[in-house]
């Protein structure tokens, strides 16, 4: 873990302010830069109290096609008794600022910032932020896919401060992932993770793989290759990139680049859309 994690406080541009800005939407990838999370575009949800979200990707034709991903902005008192009406939606949350108090069937929970919550399906759930300071977290949905022979998951409540990164071979620690799930757990039909970059830090090559991404930059910078384009990156961001896009990654410094990753896993590929 190292310094603290972005989370966007809202407000409005100023009328000086210029039009021009990195936002990019296309068929391979998108990027909201930390800008475009203003007030203006904040929603609501039935249920919640004192609560609006960013809401930065969705299913969406030609746009995330597997997972909904949101950052929740609660004011102190605010929150739901019944913040999921989908029966199928497993859900991960992770806390940036403040502190949430989360119960989960019957049991009560304090997660601070780095705190992650693993959600499935049965679970019976709510969240309130009992505290006198806002409580911002993210908030990643997903229909379960159930797998023969497999049980649904269990429900998991952690710290990015209690696990230890795990370095990817032959990079000497400068490349590392904090994993809050076994990889060899098949229960799990997604995986959120942490990834860190230390400065100069790079991914070697362009990945092209079968999963869908969404990655918001909880700290630092880098320029990251998305498809055919070099863009640049920085706390606050949230990239989407679609299956099989291209990917590669050099960052920045003068301190550590740091991510939340989603990918789906471990499920067969649909053979209908």
């Amino acid at each position: 873990m190292s310094g603290t994690y972005y989370a966007p406080k809202g407000g409005h541009p100023g009328q000086e302010q210029l039009l021009s800005g990195r936002a990019v939407f296309t068929e391979a990838y998108a990027v909201l830069p930390r800008g475009t999370m203003q007030d203006i575009v904040t929603s609501y949800l039935p249920g919640w109290s004192d609560t609006r979200l960013w809401v930065l990707a969705r299913p969406l034709s030609g746009f995330a096609e597997t997972f909904s991903q949101y950052i929740v902005d609660v004011a102190p008192g605010g929150g739901s008794a019944d913040p999921e009406t989908d029966h199928r939606a497993e859900a991960v949350l992770f806390v940036v600022d403040g502190t949430a108090s989360l119960t989960v069937n019957g049991a009560p929970h304090s997660l601070t910032p780095g705190g992650y919550a693993y959600l499935p399906p049965s679970s019976k759930w709510q969240l309130f932020n009992e505290g006198d300071m806002p409580l911002r977290f993210h908030w990643i949905r997903k229909a379960y896919v159930p797998a023969p022979g497999l049980a649904e998951p269990d429900v998991l409540i952690l710290n990015e401060a209690d696990i230890a990164p795990t370095p990817m071979p032959g990079t000497e620690g400068r490349w590392a992932t904090t994993r809050f799930v076994d990889p060899a757990d098949m229960r799990h039909d997604m995986h959120v993770t942490i990834v860190t970059l230390q400065p100069g830090a790079v991914i070697p090559f362009l990945e092209t793989h079968v999963m869908e991404h969404g990655l918001y930059v909880l700290e630092g910078k880098a320029v990251y290759r998305l498809n055919t384009d070099w863009v640049e990156v920085e706390a606050g961001d949230f990239m989407w990139l679609r299956a099989f896009c291209p990917q590669a990654c050099y960052a920045g410094g003068p301190g550590p680049f740091r991510y939340l990753l989603y990918k789906d896993v471990n499920r067969h590929a649909p053979l209908s859309l």
